[in-house]
């Protein structure tokens, strides 16, 4: 009897085999991107660890660039899913607005990301280009999310904002703040429980004022 691999799954509608194999590889792709480095790290190493072939990961994604930006991709909407930037009818701002700050906290507080941001800074030694490849492929796009909501609730009347793109630039800095700098510099751990809700209700409740109509 044949032994299937375990990101193998029956094929029908929608391709669920190849699906599953995508996400292998990325899984595989991003823990071999934090333990071993950009450099170090090898399209070979990845299908091994993936249980695929290398012939498999090149099909998903062209090269190594590729693979890295598309696990950062991956990692982002993984934790905040573009539905979560939604404005529903009937629902206060404040809400949707913690809602947003709780899951962006805990994406950066995550030992991942941490690990990811520590990774690109090292990889902006060698080559400046990188760290503008790692902002199109992740923080640029959340921003846009973000930025697309902000002017619904300008335009709603929900807040006063002359510039989106800005204000969500100042919404997710205040979230990050002085607590993601410390965590980044290895000096204190992740605000975790009571204290990282008091952080983004604070936070939240400073930029509700500050946009107020």
């Amino acid at each position: 009897m044949q032994t299937l691999m375990p990101n193998d799954a029956p094929i029908g509608p929608g391709r669920p085999k190849d699906l599953a194999k995508r996400e292998a590889i990325l899984e595989a792709a991003k823990a071999l991107f934090l333990s071993l480095g950009y450099a170090n790290t090898s399209m070979d190493a990845v299908a091994t660890a993936a249980g695929v072939s290398k012939l498999t990961v090149y099909s998903h994604f062209t090269d190594k660039q590729t693979l890295f930006g598309s696990a950062v991709m991956a990692t982002c909407q993984n934790q905040l899913p573009e539905l979560m930037f939604e404005l529903p009818a009937g629902v206060p701002i404040d809400q949707v607005l913690l809602n947003i700050a709780r899951n962006f906290h805990a994406l950066i507080s995550s030992d991942e990301s941490v690990k990811l941001s520590r990774l690109i800074m090292a990889l902006g030694s060698q080559d400046p280009g990188f760290g503008q490849y790692f902002y199109e492929a992740g923080p640029k796009l959340i921003l846009a999310e973000m930025e697309a909501l902000l002017r619904n609730a300008a335009e709603r009347g929900l807040l006063a904002i002359g510039s989106p793109l800005r204000a969500a630039e100042h919404f997710f800095c205040l979230i990050k703040g002085a607590p993601d700098y410390r965590l980044l510099l290895g000096c204190a751990p992740p605000l975790v429980g009571a204290e990282a809700e008091a952080h983004v209700r604070e936070v939240v409740e400073l930029f509700v004022r500050a946009y107020a109509p």
